[in-house]
């Protein structure tokens, strides 16, 4: 039982902490967006990943929001 409890425990905690770090990565995207020297279709994809970012962080899909803001990130050399 105690298994159990700290399974869930540790499983609630981890989203919760994806959940206040997907706001940090798109303030990070987009502090670098200005001033990134890409090209127009690299900077829309960008553009694209943060946006799809933050809906999936809006829908509570915190680890798929993290994964994409990742990408973003990657293009930009964060």
């Amino acid at each position: 039982m105690k298994k159990l409890i700290l399974a869930v425990s540790v499983g609630l905690f981890s989203q919760v902490a994806l959940a206040h770090g997907c706001p940090g990565e798109m303030k990070k995207i987009d502090a670098k967006l200005p001033t990134a020297t890409l090209g127009a279709s690299d900077a829309s994809k960008v553009k694209e990943l943060r946006a799809q970012g933050e809906k999936l962080h809006k829908e509570g899909k915190h680890t798929e929001s993290m994964q994409t803001l990742a990408e973003a990130k990657k293009l930009l050399g964060l």
